[in-house]
């Protein structure tokens, strides 16, 4: 996996005597489901401690953190509580100018990822292949409703998937997919695809080949282990 740059910040943990809840700083694209709907938990823009854990009923709270969608924010119960289960249909979600959003069972190489992340596809990122919000700065310009190509119901719609990063090249993502619009919509199912990561391909979200065309560097990662 890759290394984050040393200036990330390093993952947070707060608990109460029911639920550890941890944050990633450098998987975080401040979507700001937590500040918004479990405000008591997560305080904004306050120095020092932020997570409160015990301010918000666990079940309500677990619940606001399955709707992080870049993976910044885990849970652990201590209650005999279930874990976060995987997601019922794997989605690669399309944000308007934005990352990829994946909800799948997901490993990059030989590690595990969890089910929730957020993918740089702007090509800017300097925590790739990890969005780190560079598209908010760089005029980054890619729709989220692109039209619709093979529709085709998929036989399995869950399962694991491997998010491979081709060196200088595109994301690589194996599994059952269903790539949605921002509204939703049907964009693409498929089992394996290339999608753009350089921020340059006319056919957006896949590649075309543009990263050869800019000189696109940027880290791959190996086929995890057999």
């Amino acid at each position: 996996m890759p290394t984050p740059p040393p200036d990330m910040p390093p993952v947070e943990t707060a608990r109460s005597d029911q639920v550890e809840v941890s944050f990633d700083g450098s998987r975080c694209i401040h979507a700001r489901y937590c500040v918004t709907r479990a405000p008591a938990t997560f305080l904004a823009n306050v120095d020092g401690p932020w997570i409160h854990p015990g301010a918000t009923p666990v079940e309500s709270l677990v619940a606001v953190i399955h709707q992080c969608p870049s993976g910044a924010l885990h849970y652990r119960c201590f209650d005999g509580g279930p874990e976060e289960p995987p997601p019922p249909v794997n989605l690669v979600t399309l944000r308007e100018n934005g990352p990829y959003e994946v909800r799948a069972p997901m490993r990059l190489g030989d590690t595990a990822l969890g089910f929730r992340a957020a993918l740089c596809r702007c090509g800017a990122s300097k925590n790739k292949p990890f969005c780190d919000n560079s598209h908010r700065h760089n005029g980054f310009q890619a729709t989220s409703e692109p039209a619709s190509g093979n529709t085709t119901a998929l036989g399995q719609r869950d399962g694991p998937v491997s998010v491979r990063p081709l060196a200088d090249g595109p994301l690589h993502l194996a599994g059952s997919l269903e790539i949605v619009s921002g509204t939703g919509r049907i964009v693409e199912r498929t089992r394996a695809v290339e999608l753009c990561r350089c921020g340059a391909s006319e056919h957006k979200p896949f590649c075309d080949d543009s990263h050869l065309r800019i000189g696109f560097r940027a880290p791959g990662v190996e086929r995890p282990s057999e």
